[in-house]
């Protein structure tokens, strides 16, 4: 018999940032996220700087998060961390904290994996927010992932379009860098994108068969077109800023949108959840919002705080692995790639 009130502690640290989140059932009582900003001075995330930086984060982190729910650490039920994929050394980082402390409070361990979490962190009972029903078609869109999942329970997954080269996310902060923005350059895109004209400038769509997605000839076009403008006008990216952006920003979400359009049609499926850091973009929020009329979707974009890295989502993920006893043992190992 469960408990009617399950405390579940989560610990996200598959990249850059330290994340401790506590759950009562499928509710978020704390979330709290330790960013690092030393990477931006190196125009990306530097590894042993990260994993570094997560043991100086973990302790605080968590105790914060557990101080914040208002409860003790003899309450918690479980402990849920993020076990792939994600940087090695940060990852171990996150696991091996979580297994000794499940050891030490006797509770159960519950390996997670941060993609799945992506897609569950719909089912976080949060007001405002309505919940998918299975089947749905989710669109994971991050830094280092673009996937389309067929989604058929919490524990059932089925990857039915991924990205054949680069992600998503690289492709929007590797743009930026192009255009001479700081790291990270995603989110400044999407902002300057919103005082230009999308149809400025064009850059061709990939060709790709069946829901795959490839991003690396884009950011080849993308550099092209930029050296060969400013080679005309030196002053050429300080002029038109906002309308390459905006012109980047536009062909990027036609090529996802693209691709959802095949997928629904072909699965019949017309549910659509999208998550992972690039889901903040505001273009692509409004362009998914569209489609609900223009198309007939159901669409579920999630809380802002819920599209980046965070504990909050490893921790739903924790809540129904628990209510079927799914435990991981202490012998669970931590993995850069994992399986879906």
């Amino acid at each position: 018999m469960t408990k009617n009130k399950i405390y579940t502690l989560a610990i996200e640290s598959s990249c850059d940032d330290t994340s401790a989140a506590v759950l009562c059932n499928d509710k978020v009582l704390s979330n709290v996220v330790a960013r690092q900003a030393i990477h931006e001075e190196y125009g990306g995330v530097v590894p042993e700087l990260a994993s570094r930086a997560h043991q100086q984060n973990i302790v605080p982190v968590i105790d914060v998060a557990i101080k914040k729910a208002g409860i003790t650490k003899e309450e918690l039920s479980c402990i849920a961390f993020t076990q792939g994929p994600g940087l090695m050394g940060s990852l171990l980082v996150g696991g091996s904290f979580a297994k000794s402390l499940s050891m030490a409070l006797d509770i159960p361990l519950i390996a997670v994996n941060h993609m799945k979490a992506h897609i569950l962190a719909h089912f976080i009972n949060e007001e405002g927010f309505d919940k998918p029903t299975f089947p749905f078609l989710a669109m994971t869109i991050s830094g280092g992932h673009t996937q389309i999942v067929r989604v058929n329970s919490f524990f059932e997954m089925e990857i039915i379009g991924e990205t054949t080269d680069d992600a998503v996310g690289e492709a929007f902060d590797k743009s930026a860098k192009i255009l001479g923005l700081p790291y990270p350059g995603g989110p400044l895109i999407d902002k300057y994108a919103q005082e230009g004209n999308p149809k400025a400038f064009q850059f061709t769509k990939p060709k790709v068969d069946g829901l795959n997605f490839s991003f690396s000839g884009l950011k080849t076009q993308i550099l092209y077109f930029v050296q060969k403008n400013v080679k005309l006008n030196p002053n050429f990216i300080e002029e038109n800023l906002a309308d390459i952006c905006a012109s980047i920003q536009y062909t990027i979400i036609q090529i996802l949108m693209d691709k959802l359009k095949k997928a629904v049609k072909e699965t019949g499926i017309n549910q659509i959840a999208i998550g992972g850091g690039v889901s903040a973009n505001s273009g692509i929020r409004k362009t998914l919002k569209e489609a609900e009329t223009k198309y007939g979707w159901k669409t579920y974009i999630p809380k802002f705080e819920y599209t980046t890295d965070n504990a909050a989502m490893i921790g739903i993920v924790g809540y129904y692995n628990f209510l079927e006893n799914n435990f991981s043992t202490n012998n669970v190992v931590s993995k850069a790639r994992i399986e879906f």
